[in-house]
């Protein structure tokens, strides 16, 4: 995205306005109003990695959603959810390969002197900035758990 996360959001939901498209107007509405709620909780101005971060965090509460409405027999509820994550998506950054995952872990690895599991803290703390809404950073995590562990 060429614009910051938050002005491609602000357009989004002006489009969604003039082309009367309720649903999607009140997903991205949300999706403003939660980064304004932090924004106002922290007494921060987000950054667009914190954004990402958020938007990728809504994402995560929406596939939960829907595996939990699909277990209970509601495939209409597990729907809405997932088209509100295709709405959401957008505003994410390409996911990387798993090759590319890995060969972040190795240089951050490296670049903290990481030796075992004490030092996991100091490579995740690496990591999660530039990896957020681009990888499960629950996978990162054991990627690096496991690697850290031989």
């Amino acid at each position: 995205m060429a614009d910051g996360v938050r002005e491609q959001l602000n357009a989004d939901i002006k489009a969604a306005m003039k082309a009367r498209d309720s649903e999607r107007l009140t997903v991205l509405r949300g999706a403003s109003a939660a980064i304004k709620q932090r924004e106002v909780d922290d007494r921060i101005t987000l950054d667009d990695a914190a954004i990402i971060a958020l938007i990728d965090k809504l994402i995560k509460q929406r596939k939960d959603a829907a595996e939990q409405f699909r277990g209970g027999g509601r495939e209409d509820l597990a729907a809405n959810e997932e088209r509100e994550i295709d709405w959401l998506q957008p505003y994410l950054p390409q996911p990387l390969s798993a090759d590319e995952i890995a060969a972040r872990i190795d240089a951050a690895i490296a670049s903290t002197g990481a030796s075992g599991m004490a030092d996991m803290g100091k490579v995740m703390g690496q990591l999660k900035p530039e990896l957020a809404g681009r990888a499960d950073l629950g996978q990162v995590s054991k990627d690096v758990r496991a690697r850290l562990a031989s």
